[in-house]
């Protein structure tokens, strides 16, 4: 099995937690901080199309949300791929990846189905 590839913050608990679940099973780990380093288009494209599009990466709960005015915004497609693109900060986290599986949020019982195959 590779490496899972998990995309959150230091600060995020999930993200945290997710690390910490892959790592006490053996499996390695690439932490990507999203304060550092963004997806890129074509992971992010792949990461949305198994978690049901760029409108469920969205961190609706986030400041920069609101800041942004996202909540008063219909942004789809392409505008909003601009938008998770410029700021990282935006998307749920943690995101986890490993092989052709993505998830998005705290999602133990999914990684371990992943695990189990």
């Amino acid at each position: 099995m590779g490496p899972v590839q998990i995309f959150g913050t230091k600060k995020c608990s999930d993200s945290r937690k997710a690390e910490r679940f892959w790592k006490e099973r053996g499996i390695k780990v690439h932490f990507v901080d999203l304060k550092e380093k963004n997806l890129s288009p074509g992971e992010m494209k792949s990461v949305a199309g198994k978690v049901g599009g760029l409108t469920a990466l969205v961190d609706k709960d986030s400041p920069r949300y609101r800041e942004r005015g996202l909540h008063v915004s219909a942004y789809a497609g392409s505008m909003l791929e601009k938008i998770l693109l410029e700021e990282p900060l935006l998307l749920k986290t943690p995101i986890v990846r490993l092989g052709a599986n993505a998830t998005i949020g705290y999602q133990p019982d999914a990684w371990q189905k992943w695990i189990s195959g």
